[in-house]
């Protein structure tokens, strides 16, 4: 099940900007349909608290950058890496976008030993953890629905201090989270990066039509045939997984249609039972006591060791140490590196 609320702490960081300027955010919360301050929110009125706050400053980041990324803006992203053919090239367009948008911070891409990593560098001393945040959120929020499917995170490194008392950070982004590194930085799989986008203009008017709600939870996919497939597989376990062939079947699919749609909507049948598996494998770690032996028989590998090596190839750590960054509470410092 998709979370979908937004914790106070991040409704608090949002209205950050606004007790800088001297603005009371009562009106913006009543517009949002935000009643008090302190419960959870749901993603539409978050994203109806970020439009009506980017409307009252002129500013869609929240007053976290060196220069305004004025109302627009994303919809001049999205439609500058629509149509890059490859989530690669759509991606270095996003961040090139950003950079010159923002001034700083800003963003690269790079490659290294079969990982890709999004880093994030200012001119200056290390921005609120908030910041890195909202810029990672758009960037993989746009890049997720080119592709029309998630990108699993291996890690999160931010420059600066831990938010105190904020462990939704840790949550939030469905991998390990580590604070005071020497940059900013996410990475996940290189080989997503070959992807093709698949969207279209008429699906870009949908897309912006639900911003910024849509890219407040991790990437949801669209109902289409993959869904299916995805609901088929979480619904079972995964010794009773069907094989290709006999999916197809189940679904009065030849295997080269199945295998041909599925490549229409980005997918394969392989990266979908990956991803299943990761998924599950990470809230047994993270929420039960079973060993990872015992994770690793559940999720139907015949060997821990067969198991440890899948997970490690894609969440980019080892299930132990997943266990262990995930049950560990985050650091907590007595001020946050803000800089105004």
């Amino acid at each position: 099940m998709e979370r979908r609320t937004i914790t106070p702490g991040f409704v608090e960081d949002a209205l950050d900007c606004l007790h800088r300027r001297g603005i009371d955010p009562a009106p913006l919360l009543a517009q949002s349909g935000i009643p008090a301050l302190g419960e959870p929110v749901s993603n539409l009125q978050y994203g109806k608290l970020w439009l009506a706050i980017a409307d009252r400053i002129r500013d869609e980041f929240f007053d976290e950058a060196a220069r305004p990324m004025r109302p627009g803006s994303f919809q001049l992203l999205c439609q500058a890496a629509l149509h890059a053919g490859t989530l690669e090239r759509a991606l270095r367009r996003a961040l090139l976008f950003l950079s010159v948008t923002l001034d700083d911070p800003t963003g690269t891409l790079r490659l290294r030993d079969g990982q890709a990593e999004i880093v994030l560098r200012d001119a200056g001393p290390p921005r609120r953890a908030f910041a890195y945040r909202t810029h990672w959120l758009i960037l993989l929020g746009v890049m997720c629905w080119l592709i029309g499917r998630r990108i699993p995170l291996m890690q999160v490194d931010f420059a600066c201090p831990a938010p105190e008392n904020r462990r939704d950070y840790h949550q939030f982004f469905g991998a390990p989270v580590h604070f005071g590194q020497p940059a900013s930085r996410l990475s996940f799989a290189a080989s997503y990066l070959a992807l093709p986008t698949i969207r279209s203009e008429k699906a870009l008017e949908g897309f912006l039509r639900g911003a910024p709600a849509n890219i407040l939870l991790r990437y949801r996919h669209d109902q289409g045939l993959s869904a299916r497939i995805r609901a088929r597989l979480r619904a079972a376990a995964p010794e009773d997984w069907p094989d290709f062939d006999r999916l197809a079947a189940e679904l009065r699919l030849s295997p080269a249609t199945l295998r041909r749609r599925l490549r229409a909507e980005g997918q394969g049948f392989a990266a979908i039972r990956a991803e299943i598996r990761l998924m599950r494998a990470r809230q047994l770690l993270r929420d039960t006591d079973l060993s990872v032996a015992e994770i690793a028989a559940r999720l139907g590998y015949g060997e821990p060791s067969a198991f440890h090596r899948a997970f490690l190839k894609i969440a980019g750590t080892t299930p132990a140490a997943f266990r262990r960054d995930a049950l560990s509470p985050p650091a907590s410092t007595a001020g946050t590196a803000a800089r105004r």
